[in-house]
């Protein structure tokens, strides 16, 4: 279930040339930068605006004026920046999106339809369509030893290679406010985290991770 094609729908990303011949969603991270670099420079002037070096912004999408954007960024239709959002750079915000006030992003694909709306951390991450996460709930993207981030599942662990690696999520994840998701974690689709979780390693699809580290499996 860890593959790209458990977690997430590529039709529903600009992204999905990125991660062909990806076995791992996680490793994309690394090219995030660069794919969005040149992917930007390839959209047309008649659908994009580009207000900012290495910044594309869809004519439909609505951003506040108060959003800092670095680039290199792309924002696609329909999405909603809100008041003080900060996106670092190295972005790919999906159609129908939704980055909220106050809300972090650095080194994420946002696939459509994803709402982080309220003072949200998302760093180094994947989330799939129609993400979600709850007021308060963030990535954590770097190990408090600073060794690099191991995927660890139910068999064992999968080393990454890399320092930076906040968390995969894959298509309808609901995850409740102020829950932290550590380096490493991977929900599976249509799963739902429990508000003030703190959550680490594997979530399988289908699933309810409650606040207590117990996971039953959803019903119907």
């Amino acid at each position: 279930m860890l593959y790209v094609t458990d977690l997430l729908d590529l039709e529903h990303t600009l992204a999905a040339p990125l991660f062909e011949g990806v076995r791992y969603p996680w490793q994309v991270l690394p090219e995030i930068g660069a794919f969005v670099r040149e992917l930007g420079e390839k959209l047309s002037p008649d659908e994009y605006l580009s207000p900012a070096p290495l910044v594309w912004i869809h004519k439909s999408a609505v951003v506040a004026p108060s959003a800092s954007i670095t680039g290199p960024c792309i924002i696609g239709p329909e999405t909603e920046v809100r008041h003080c959002a900060f996106i670092r750079g190295n972005a790919l915000v999906g159609a129908g999106a939704v980055v909220g006030n106050s809300t972090e992003l650095k080194n994420v694909i946002l696939f459509d339809g994803v709402q982080v709306p309220h003072y949200n951390y998302v760093g180094d991450s994947v989330l799939g369509y129609r993400a979600h996460l709850g007021a308060g709930a963030i990535t954590s993207n770097v190990k408090g030893d600073r060794t690099l981030v191991a995927v660890k599942h139910a068999g064992g662990a999968i080393e990454t290679g890399l320092k930076k690696f906040g968390a995969i999520l894959g298509d309808f994840v609901e995850v409740g406010c102020n829950a932290v998701l550590n380096p490493g974690t991977v929900i599976g689709r249509m799963s739902m985290v429990y508000p003030l979780t703190s959550v680490r390693g594997v979530v399988p699809e289908r699933s309810i991770l409650k606040h207590t580290g117990e996971i039953v499996a959803k019903r119907g």
